[in-house]
């Protein structure tokens, strides 16, 4: 793989011309960079009739540079992954055109004519399908790449084939680390200092947490796209898209179900703050908890469904182990829930959801609801046994 850069427009029309045969006009294509990400370079590129996205990695986060070096193979394993969930949730995902190893980098289909999800929810567009599209997702993407579809020699070669671990030590130290602890990577409003000091020194929280990382790390399930979250989720009226999963690796169905879970509970903590109307923003509230509903039991009916018609081993089909399973990763997606609402009120990376409410007097309130949640969410995930008890502790909190 090579470490340089695309030098020019004019390198990057003749990468997607190289690639591709999708022009037939190509006089007039041009390049935007449109990646407002942390560690890539995207482009659209474009002749007005029609477009492409070209995706390029270096060795190391973007917007650090070389201080911060990073493995190229991650540009690989996003393109395989999007490949991968391409086969079971065609609808969900961008089609990918070419993969060029050398240049580290991807062509794939435009979706400019979705929105960015968290900003679907901060203008509280209400998407009937939502819930519906990522149950499914979740469900045909990870069922087809579990043991309850694939077979032992299968499943082993795609765990090697998935190792992620410069990613992956993102998430650990992100999510079960920083979080928990007055860590300089940490970013806190001063109104909220208070309620994170007293998080920080919550032992059995962090005991919780840590059987939550544990897991993370070491409970291979399924091919996970890991960096699940609003952001990496494009919508429209009737579509859904699910992109950036360089993150991907093999791990457990929860951390996917419960980072998406988590992203819709931040966006419910926004809105106590963010502009409108109280009864706006409350039938909002109640429409990102039926979303969840719809998402969870989309993923509960589509799983049993798939075990039922395509498990391939007659032990994992049993009946009373797959209510076992799915109840236990129900059970695990409300920790990581909960862990995705801390790190995204007090850690390093924070979202709109939360950021844009001007006034910090007022942001502290959504945030110490999202504070309050997530810590919930991670010590009595044992006890919320159903979407409607969740519901209850959300409306408690």
């Amino acid at each position: 793989m090579t470490n340089a850069k695309f030098a020019n427009d004019a390198e990057i029309i003749e990468f997607v011309l190289s690639n591709t045969a999708l022009f037939t006009e190509t006089k007039t294509l041009r390049v935007e960079e449109i990646g407002d990400g942390n560690i890539n370079f995207v482009y659209r590129v474009t002749n007005d009739q029609q477009s492409v996205i070209v995706k390029q990695a270096l060795p190391y986060i973007r917007i650090i540079g070389e201080g911060w070096p990073l493995s190229l193979d991650r540009i690989r394993i996003e393109a395989q992954c999007l490949k991968e969930e391409g086969l079971w949730a065609a609808d969900y995902v961008p089609d990918v055109y070419c993969f060029d190893q050398a240049r580290s980098a991807f062509i794939m289909e435009d979706i400019g004519d979705h929105e960015n999800l968290r900003h679907a929810l901060i203008a509280r567009r209400v998407l009937p399908e939502l819930g519906r599209h990522l149950g499914e997702f979740l469900a045909e993407t990870l069922f087809h790449t579990s043991d309850f579809y694939l077979d032992n020699e299968q499943k082993k070669a795609a765990v090697a084939d998935y190792i992620n671990p410069d990613l992956c030590k993102i998430t650990e130290e992100l999510f079960f680390w920083d979080p928990f602890c007055d860590h300089e990577r940490n970013s806190v409003s001063p109104p909220l200092k208070e309620a994170a000091e007293t998080l920080w020194q919550d032992d059995s929280l962090k005991v919780e947490a840590a059987k939550l990382k544990y897991h993370f790390m070491n409970d291979a399930q399924a091919l996970l796209h890991a960096d699940l979250h609003s952001g990496s989720v494009f919508v429209k009226a009737d579509g859904t898209k699910v992109i950036d999963p360089e993150f991907a690796f093999y791990g457990p169905m929860s951390f996917d179900i419960g980072s998406i879970i988590g992203n819709l509970l931040i966006n419910f903590a926004g809105q106590l703050g963010l502009e409108g109307e109280a009864e706006e923003k409350q039938a909002y509230r109640e429409y990102l908890l039926a979303t969840i509903d719809t998402l969870w039991a989309t993923f509960h009916t589509r799983f049993k469904a798939l075990v039922s018609e395509q498990c391939k081993d007659p032990v994992f089909a049993t009946v009373g182990f797959v209510d076992a399973f799915i109840a236990h990763t129900w059970h695990e997606s409300m920790g990581y829930a909960g862990t995705e609402l801390i790190r995204r009120t007090v850690g390093l990376a924070h979202v709109a959801d939360l950021d844009s409410i001007e006034d910090i007097h007022v942001r502290a309130v959504s945030e110490k609801f999202a504070l309050d949640l997530g810590s919930a969410l991670i010590k009595q995930r044992q006890d919320i046994k159903s979407p409607q008890i969740l519901r209850a502790l959300v409306q408690a909190i």
